[in-house]
């Protein structure tokens, strides 16, 4: 059956993830601690579906609290989701956003893009090497060697991105096929993206015990002593995260 076939897919996805990009997510992890450390912040961006793993790693019970989630509206599947594949497609949209985010040299920044292609990811890169962050790219490279970059310098996110973490899923993402229905079905990308994110946190938490440093750690809020531990963080980062 079809969905145990795909189970089987990503469960071979996954530990081709770990396995090969071990080295890639402790790099990134080392890069996310060394900010988290200075008291400073990771910025997560991604266009349309890809804004996803920005809301995974923000705001949520056992998730770092210094992280601030770029969810530019404009690039959000709602109101209309066919105005997100056209905006990521245009120059200077996002570099403008990030000027306006409390930025550092000692932030760190995620950008997730399968395909790696669209102008607005290769931009925030761009955009965030200039202020003098180290920059994690979360792309495909089987997705992105099959295509064509959309910015203007002919680069794709794998170009300009510090570390690349390669989502091991299959070119198009859709992993399943049957007869009778032409097109591939069923991508694998959300859940080795997200695999990969929430590997990012743990190492990051890890790294910084590891040097003295406690960092903060959001607190369901719906245990009983959720809500007061956040209001401090809460308190504490606001002028940091534009989202808080």
């Amino acid at each position: 059956m079809k969905q145990q076939e795909y189970f089987s897919v990503i469960s071979k996805q996954l530990e081709k993830e770990i396995n090969e990009e071990s080295n890639n997510i402790e790099q990134a992890a080392q890069y996310c601690a060394a900010s988290v450390i200075k008291d400073r912040l990771i910025h997560v961006f991604g266009c349309g579906h890809s804004q996803m793993f920005a809301m995974e790693v923000f705001y949520r019970a056992g998730g770092l609290v210094p992280v601030n989630a770029l969810l530019i509206p404009h690039l959000s599947l709602f109101p209309k989701a066919k105005l997100s594949t056209l905006q990521e497609r245009i120059e200077g949209l996002s570099g403008e956003y990030l000027d306006m985010e409390n930025t550092s040299e000692d932030d760190t920044m995620i950008i997730v893009s399968i395909s790696g292609r669209n102008a607005g990811v290769v931009d925030m890169a761009l955009a965030a090497q200039k202020i003098g962050m180290k920059v994690i790219a979360l792309t495909s490279l089987s997705f992105s060697n099959s295509v064509t970059s959309r910015h203007s310098s002919g680069k794709l996110l794998k170009d300009v991105a510090d570390v690349v973490i390669d989502i091991k899923c299959d070119s198009g993402d859709a992993c399943l096929s049957m007869d009778g229905m032409s097109a591939k079905f069923c991508g694998t990308s959300t859940v080795l993206g997200m695999s990969v994110m929430e590997s990012i946190v743990a190492r990051t938490i890890e790294i910084c015990v590891e040097n003295g440093t406690i960092p903060p750690v959001y607190v369901s809020s719906n245990l009983d002593e959720g809500d007061e531990i956040n209001a401090e963080y809460i308190k504490k980062y606001r002028g940091l995260i534009d989202c808080l």
